[in-house]
Protein backbone atom coordinates (compact mmCIF):
# COMPACT_ATOMS: atom_id res chain seq x y z
CA UNK A 1 0.00 0.00 0.00
CA UNK A 2 2.53 2.25 0.78
CA UNK A 3 4.46 2.41 -2.17
CA UNK A 4 1.50 2.73 -4.34
CA UNK A 5 0.86 5.72 -1.92
CA UNK A 6 4.70 6.77 -2.92
CA UNK A 7 4.30 5.99 -6.52
CA UNK A 8 1.28 8.44 -6.71
CA UNK A 9 2.39 11.36 -4.81
CA UNK A 10 6.09 11.03 -6.83
CA UNK A 11 3.62 11.01 -10.33
CA UNK A 12 1.92 14.14 -9.21
CA UNK A 13 4.48 15.81 -7.91
CA UNK A 14 6.60 15.41 -11.18
CA UNK A 15 3.85 16.71 -12.84
CA UNK A 16 2.58 20.08 -11.40
CA UNK A 17 6.20 20.76 -9.84
CA UNK A 18 7.95 20.57 -13.01
CA UNK A 19 8.22 24.44 -13.10
CA UNK A 20 9.23 26.22 -10.48
CA UNK A 21 11.28 29.23 -10.77
CA UNK A 22 12.80 29.58 -7.12
CA UNK A 23 14.81 26.02 -6.80
CA UNK A 24 11.89 24.61 -5.14
CA UNK A 25 10.68 22.12 -8.19
CA UNK A 26 10.77 18.58 -8.36
CA UNK A 27 14.08 18.33 -9.18
CA UNK A 28 14.98 19.19 -5.54
CA UNK A 29 12.33 17.27 -4.15
CA UNK A 30 14.07 14.40 -5.95
CA UNK A 31 17.24 15.44 -4.93
CA UNK A 32 15.72 15.45 -1.26
CA UNK A 33 14.23 12.26 -1.34
CA UNK A 34 17.53 10.45 -3.00
CA UNK A 35 19.80 12.12 -0.23
CA UNK A 36 17.43 11.64 2.65
CA UNK A 37 17.24 7.43 1.13
CA UNK A 38 20.67 7.68 1.13
CA UNK A 39 21.00 8.74 4.72
CA UNK A 40 18.45 6.31 5.91
CA UNK A 41 20.73 3.70 4.80
CA UNK A 42 23.55 4.82 6.51
CA UNK A 43 22.09 6.07 9.79
CA UNK A 44 18.59 3.91 9.76
CA UNK A 45 15.14 5.26 10.55
CA UNK A 46 12.06 4.59 9.02
CA UNK A 47 12.43 3.94 5.07
CA UNK A 48 8.82 4.58 4.26
CA UNK A 49 8.59 7.77 6.94
CA UNK A 50 11.65 8.96 5.11
CA UNK A 51 10.77 8.78 1.35
CA UNK A 52 7.38 10.28 2.23
CA UNK A 53 8.51 13.15 4.46
CA UNK A 54 11.21 14.04 1.89
CA UNK A 55 8.44 14.01 -1.08
CA UNK A 56 6.01 16.40 0.93
CA UNK A 57 8.58 18.70 2.72
CA UNK A 58 7.52 21.68 0.47
CA UNK A 59 3.92 20.98 -0.10
CA UNK A 60 3.25 24.73 1.74
CA UNK A 61 6.36 26.21 2.37
CA UNK A 62 5.89 29.32 4.02
CA UNK A 63 7.87 31.13 1.64
CA UNK A 64 5.13 30.19 -0.75
CA UNK A 65 2.21 30.23 1.35
CA UNK A 66 1.83 33.80 3.04
CA UNK A 67 3.98 33.36 5.82
CA UNK A 68 2.67 30.25 7.67
CA UNK A 69 4.74 28.31 9.17
CA UNK A 70 3.07 24.98 9.81
CA UNK A 71 0.55 24.36 6.60
CA UNK A 72 2.94 21.68 5.27
CA UNK A 73 1.31 19.40 8.05
CA UNK A 74 -2.20 20.31 7.08
CA UNK A 75 -1.89 20.05 3.11
CA UNK A 76 0.31 16.54 3.90
CA UNK A 77 -2.95 15.10 6.34
CA UNK A 78 -5.22 16.27 3.52
CA UNK A 79 -3.32 14.33 0.93
CA UNK A 80 -2.36 11.14 2.89
CA UNK A 81 -6.23 11.11 3.84
CA UNK A 82 -7.20 10.89 0.62
CA UNK A 83 -4.51 8.03 -0.57
CA UNK A 84 -5.82 6.23 2.56
CA UNK A 85 -2.77 6.25 3.98
CA UNK A 86 -2.00 4.46 7.83
CA UNK A 87 -2.77 6.68 10.53
CA UNK A 88 0.29 5.71 12.71
CA UNK A 89 2.51 6.54 9.44
CA UNK A 90 0.39 9.51 8.29
CA UNK A 91 0.54 11.33 11.61
CA UNK A 92 4.60 10.95 12.14
CA UNK A 93 4.71 12.14 8.53
CA UNK A 94 2.32 15.04 9.65
CA UNK A 95 4.51 16.04 12.48
CA UNK A 96 7.72 15.66 10.43
CA UNK A 97 7.15 17.84 7.57
CA UNK A 98 6.21 20.79 10.06
CA UNK A 99 9.58 20.75 11.74
CA UNK A 100 12.46 20.92 9.11
CA UNK A 101 12.27 24.53 8.32
CA UNK A 102 14.96 26.53 9.06
CA UNK A 103 13.24 29.48 11.18
CA UNK A 104 16.13 31.88 11.90
CA UNK A 105 19.94 31.37 12.85
CA UNK A 106 19.81 31.88 16.52
CA UNK A 107 16.43 29.90 16.61
CA UNK A 108 16.34 26.64 18.64
CA UNK A 109 14.33 23.73 16.87
CA UNK A 110 14.20 21.61 20.04
CA UNK A 111 14.57 17.72 19.86
CA UNK A 112 14.08 15.76 16.65
CA UNK A 113 12.78 12.08 15.62
CA UNK A 114 15.66 10.70 13.75
CA UNK A 115 13.29 10.50 10.64
CA UNK A 116 12.88 14.01 11.04
CA UNK A 117 16.86 14.79 11.30
CA UNK A 118 17.53 12.45 8.13
CA UNK A 119 14.75 14.81 6.23
CA UNK A 120 16.37 18.19 7.50
CA UNK A 121 19.77 17.01 6.77
CA UNK A 122 18.82 15.88 2.97
CA UNK A 123 17.06 19.67 2.58
CA UNK A 124 19.85 21.26 4.13
CA UNK A 125 22.50 19.55 1.89
CA UNK A 126 20.57 20.95 -0.55
CA UNK A 127 20.87 24.28 0.14
CA UNK A 128 24.66 24.16 0.31
CA UNK A 129 27.24 23.16 -2.30
CA UNK A 130 27.25 24.39 -6.17
CA UNK A 131 23.39 24.12 -6.05
CA UNK A 132 22.84 25.50 -3.03
CA UNK A 133 24.40 28.37 -4.89
CA UNK A 134 22.45 28.91 -7.50
CA UNK A 135 19.20 28.01 -5.60
CA UNK A 136 20.42 30.77 -3.54
CA UNK A 137 20.19 33.04 -6.68
CA UNK A 138 17.31 31.76 -8.37
CA UNK A 139 15.35 32.76 -5.26
CA UNK A 140 17.41 36.04 -5.13
CA UNK A 141 16.08 36.94 -8.46
CA UNK A 142 12.46 35.63 -8.11
CA UNK A 143 12.06 38.17 -5.61
CA UNK A 144 13.51 40.62 -6.98
CA UNK A 145 16.45 41.10 -4.22
CA UNK A 146 20.13 42.67 -5.66
CA UNK A 147 22.22 40.15 -5.98
CA UNK A 148 24.88 42.21 -3.01
CA UNK A 149 24.67 45.34 -1.25
CA UNK A 150 27.84 45.84 0.93
CA UNK A 151 26.22 48.74 2.79
CA UNK A 152 23.72 46.03 4.34
CA UNK A 153 24.83 43.20 6.79
CA UNK A 154 23.75 40.10 7.83
CA UNK A 155 21.45 39.89 10.61
CA UNK A 156 20.96 36.64 12.88
CA UNK A 157 17.45 36.25 13.40
CA UNK A 158 16.66 34.86 16.63
CA UNK A 159 12.91 34.42 15.79
CA UNK A 160 10.94 33.45 13.13
CA UNK A 161 8.93 36.18 11.80
CA UNK A 162 11.98 38.45 11.57
CA UNK A 163 13.59 35.91 9.55
CA UNK A 164 10.63 35.13 7.23
CA UNK A 165 9.87 39.29 6.71
CA UNK A 166 13.88 39.65 5.80
CA UNK A 167 13.89 41.15 2.10
CA UNK A 168 18.05 40.95 2.32
CA UNK A 169 20.47 40.65 -0.45
CA UNK A 170 21.48 37.25 -1.65
CA UNK A 171 24.67 37.45 -0.59
CA UNK A 172 23.57 38.33 2.68
CA UNK A 173 21.95 34.52 2.32
CA UNK A 174 24.82 32.81 2.99
CA UNK A 175 26.22 34.41 6.58
CA UNK A 176 22.21 34.31 7.24
CA UNK A 177 21.58 30.50 6.64
CA UNK A 178 23.71 28.58 4.00
CA UNK A 179 27.50 28.92 5.83
CA UNK A 180 25.68 27.79 9.34
CA UNK A 181 23.90 25.14 8.02
CA UNK A 182 27.39 22.07 8.13
CA UNK A 183 27.05 22.62 11.81
CA UNK A 184 23.44 22.18 12.56
CA UNK A 185 23.53 19.18 10.19
CA UNK A 186 22.11 16.46 12.43
CA UNK A 187 24.07 13.18 11.24
CA UNK A 188 27.43 12.12 10.98
CA UNK A 189 26.86 11.25 7.27
CA UNK A 190 25.04 14.56 6.82
CA UNK A 191 28.26 16.42 8.42
CA UNK A 192 30.62 14.46 6.55
CA UNK A 193 28.79 15.24 3.59
CA UNK A 194 28.38 19.37 4.07
CA UNK A 195 31.89 19.70 4.69
CA UNK A 196 32.93 19.40 0.75
CA UNK A 197 30.07 21.46 0.03
CA UNK A 198 30.55 24.21 2.61
CA UNK A 199 34.47 24.88 1.38
CA UNK A 200 32.78 25.26 -2.06
CA UNK A 201 30.54 28.28 -0.62
CA UNK A 202 33.32 29.71 1.16
CA UNK A 203 35.72 29.52 -2.08
CA UNK A 204 32.58 31.31 -4.42
CA UNK A 205 32.25 34.03 -1.44
CA UNK A 206 36.15 34.46 -1.68
CA UNK A 207 35.96 34.86 -5.72
CA UNK A 208 32.74 36.71 -5.64
CA UNK A 209 34.25 39.45 -3.48
CA UNK A 210 37.61 39.59 -5.55
CA UNK A 211 35.63 40.27 -8.52
CA UNK A 212 33.30 42.69 -7.16
CA UNK A 213 35.90 44.69 -6.32
CA UNK A 214 38.32 44.16 -9.47
CA UNK A 215 41.02 42.61 -7.44
CA UNK A 216 41.45 39.84 -9.24
CA UNK A 217 42.01 42.22 -12.51
CA UNK A 218 45.70 42.13 -14.48
CA UNK A 219 47.07 45.24 -15.61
Amino acid sequence: MISKIINTIEAELQETWAIEPTGHDWEHLRRVRDMALHLQSLEGGDRKIIHLGALLHDVSDHKFNGGKLNANGDVTNKWLTELNCPEEIKKKVCELVDKISFKGALVEQGKLSLETQIVQDADRLDAIGAIGIARAFAFGGNRNRPIFNQDLKPTLHDNFEEYSKSKSHTINHFYEKLLLLTAKMNTKSAKKIAEERHQLMENFLKSFYQEWNFTTLKQ
